[in-house]
């Protein structure tokens, strides 16, 4: 058990504090909104932007928006803290995942009940006018974390199909 704490908190703490960190500063430093800043040409720019929907900037609750999501995140984190309670300390990439999704999930529920603009996104990819989704540190986490807890997920499924196969079981349906 130690040792699956020992990989989970830290790494979801980092994240929250980086992307705490970052946001703070990409108000304080490109502000005001929707001015692009380049860091590498026009591919990579900062640009500060709230976002007071869900991913990729979609929202579909209007006003009510900023509080029903973060409920929704709420009841994500305590789905979450439940898989994260009975994953083994062995499942290291399977805690790993759990600490980027829920570390970034925190990072953004923080901005979406601090202020009523919405989360905080700086980070803008593209070429030209054709720009990928502005986003921030906690994305990357919760993106690189859903990656890598499905294919753990996945590896867990797997491994228990040939485990019943060797026991001479029927796989579980999938």
């Amino acid at each position: 058990m130690r040792r699956k704490h020992a990989i989970f908190w830290p790494l979801a703490l980092t994240l929250v504090l980086a992307d705490c960190t970052t946001k703070l500063l990409a108000v304080e430093h490109l502000s005001p909104p929707h001015v692009p800043h380049s860091v590498i040409g026009d591919v990579v720019q900062f640009t500060l932007a709230y976002n007071p929907g869900a991913a990729f900037g979609v929202d579909l609750l209007g006003t009510s928006s900023r509080w029903l999501l973060a409920l929704l995140t709420v009841v994500v984190l305590s789905g979450l803290a439940r898989l994260y309670h009975r994953a083994s300390a062995a499942d290291v990439w399977l805690v790993v995942a759990l600490a980027l999704v829920c570390g970034g999930a925190v990072g953004n529920l923080l901005d979406r009940l601090r202020s009523p603009r919405g989360v905080v996104d700086f980070i803008d990819i593209g070429v030209g006018a054709t720009r990928f989704w502005t986003f921030n540190v906690a994305d990357v986490g919760v993106s690189i974390g859903a990656l890598l807890l499905a294919v753990a997920l996945w590896r867990r499924e797997a491994a228990a199909d040939a485990a019943n196969a060797a026991a001479g079981a029927a796989p579980e349906p999938g």
